[in-house]
C-alpha cells in the first residue's frame, strides 16, 4: 500500500493536531506533578479523553512525587501491568488497584 501524498495544508493541520495532543498530555502529567490532580482523577480524566488515554502508565506514575523509574517499574510489575501499557489499555481491576494504591 502506497503512502498517500498530503498537501501542505494537510501536513500543517496534522502537525498542529500532533502538537496540541502533546501539549494536552504534558499538561495532564504536569497537573499530577504539581498536585492539581490526584492520580485517580488523572486516570478518570484520561479515560474520558482519547488524546489523554494515550499517555503511558509509567510516565504518569513518574509524574507523581517520590516515584521515579525504579519505583514505577516495581509498581507496574507488582500489579501485572506491561511496561509499555497506555492508560486506555488498562483493565478495570488494574485501574482499581492503581487507584487504591494512590488514594
Amino acid at each position: 500500500m502506497a503512502i498517500p501524498q498530503l498537501s501542505s495544508a494537510q501536513l500543517e493541520s496534522a502537525r498542529a493536531a500532533a502538537t496540541e495532543a502533546r501539549r494536552a498530555r504534558a499538561t495532564l502529567k504536569e497537573d499530577v506533578r504539581t498536585g492539581k490532580l490526584t492520580f485517580s482523577q488523572a486516570l478518570a480524566k484520561a479515560s474520558d479523553d482519547e488524546t489523554l488515554a494515550r499517555v503511558k502508565v509509567a510516565d504518569l506514575l513518574r509524574s507523581l512525587p517520590r516515584v521515579g523509574v525504579t519505583r514505577s517499574s516495581q509498581i507496574m510489575e507488582d500489579l501485572g501491568i506491561a511496561p509499555n501499557r497506555r492508560i486506555r489499555g488498562l483493565g478495570r481491576h488494574q485501574v482499581d488497584r492503581l487507584t487504591e494504591m494512590f488514594a
